[in-house]
């Protein structure tokens, strides 16, 4: 427990918001690795601004594979009561940036690899480290090229997510997209004559609030989410540059979350038919009236069968019996779908710490993360 509090002193002393490089994390876990045996494999960004990492210790096999990502959300505009990017630790909770989202997990990742460089691993031990996790998992699909080759087929992969020690074994997918509405300028005295791209743009979002509704009278069901549906959100909505002027540029950027049930291209193929409805609306008072629809990232979700091995297998070795399913997206659906048994499981709770100010983990959790480690090292050395 002791190395991996200092790790994770190490490792929340970085400052890796997802707008800054981690170059620095990356070269400390990397000296850390290869001075205990572990090869490794740097996987650059194009802007060689940033890097994940994949390493692996022990025999040729199967083995086991743990991942978990380097960056974290910014702290601006939160109040925080200490630094935020100094670990610090009161009444059994450690404080800091990225404790439970997720550089606790990845210090017990760290600490885990410490140990087993002194054992006799029967089996390899396989880690991957990424970035701009927090800005829609496109750092892993950036690395995922080079990185598959590098994987093998690993019997079970844990995703270490704060899920609170528990086995979740689903997530939905998730799609980023943006509205690009095109009108006609012109003096507002005068705005009946022309198309209003603000109109569109609302027009729109009405037409994606039906869907909405749609999805969830209709489409599929999941009990076990919060949200027991697929859902449409709009976060951002903007256009204009003077009241006296008739916009003729807006813009909606929205999202889609979808269940395992539901097809992402039927829910994109509805949503690209709403934007041709309105834009037939509006046509009708000048041809320069269009919306371009982009789709601009996606992670696929995670739907593990809880009779699938994986579960039973990392359900001992978090020495738990249940299963959740998660509201918040992860990297564990790209695994996955490369045919590795895949689930999330990790120290701290999204809901209670993550993304917060004062961000914190418990020590109580962090023992937790560290004795499921020291029994994937009893599994590999058997």
């Amino acid at each position: 427990m002791t190395t991996t509090k200092d790790i994770l002193s190490r490792l929340v002393g970085f400052d890796t918001v997802s707008s800054r490089p981690n170059l620095d994390l990356i070269a400390f876990a990397e000296d850390f690795l290869t001075s205990r045996g572990f090869s490794a494999h740097r996987i650059t960004k194009d802007t060689g601004e940033k890097c994940g990492l994949y390493a692996q210790l022990g025999p040729s096999g199967d083995g086991i594979l743990l991942s978990g990502h380097t960056d974290v959300v910014p702290v601006d505009g939160q109040v925080w009561t200490r630094s935020p990017f100094r670990l610090s630790e009161e009444d059994g909770k450690l404080f800091g940036r990225g404790t439970t989202d997720m550089k606790g997990f990845v210090a017990a990742m760290l600490s885990l690899a410490d140990r087993a460089a002194r054992a006799d691993l029967q089996e390899p031990l396989r880690l991957v480290l990424s970035y701009d996790e927090e800005v829609g998992c496109v750092g892993l699909q950036d690395m995922l090229a080079r990185l598959a080759p590098l994987l093998g087929q690993p019997r079970v992969c844990i995703v270490g997510e704060p899920t609170e020690m528990q086995v979740a074994i689903g997530h939905k997918g998730k799609a980023s997209l943006r509205a690009t509405c095109h009108g006609q300028s012109g003096h507002s005295a005068l705005a009946p004559n022309f198309v209003n791209a603000l109109y569109l743009a609302t027009d729109l979002v009405a037409e994606l609030r039906g869907l909405q509704a749609e999805l969830c009278e209709g489409g599929g069901r999941d009990p076990a989410y919060d949200i027991p549906y697929s859902t449409l959100h709009v976060g951002k909505l903007s256009g204009g540059t003077a009241l006296n002027i008739v916009p003729d540029r807006a813009e909606v950027t929205f999202e889609y979350r979808h269940l395992a049930a539901d097809r992402p291209a039927d829910i994109l193929a509805r949503i690209k038919r709403a934007g041709r409805k309105v834009q037939k609306m509006h046509a009708k008072l000048g041809s320069n009236a269009r919306i371009d629809i982009d789709q601009y990232n996606a992670y696929p979700g995670l739907d593990v069968a809880p009779s699938d091995l994986v579960v039973s297998d990392v359900q001992r070795l978090a020495q738990t019996n249940e299963t959740v399913k998660v509201a918040f997206g992860t990297e564990a659906g790209f695994f996955s779908e490369l045919g590795i048994p895949t689930v999330v499981c990790g120290p701290g709770s999204m809901a209670g710490q993550g993304h917060k100010a004062d961000e914190f983990i418990s020590c109580e959790q962090l023992a937790a993360c560290d004795a499921m480690m020291d029994r994937i090292l009893g599994e590999l050395t058997d």
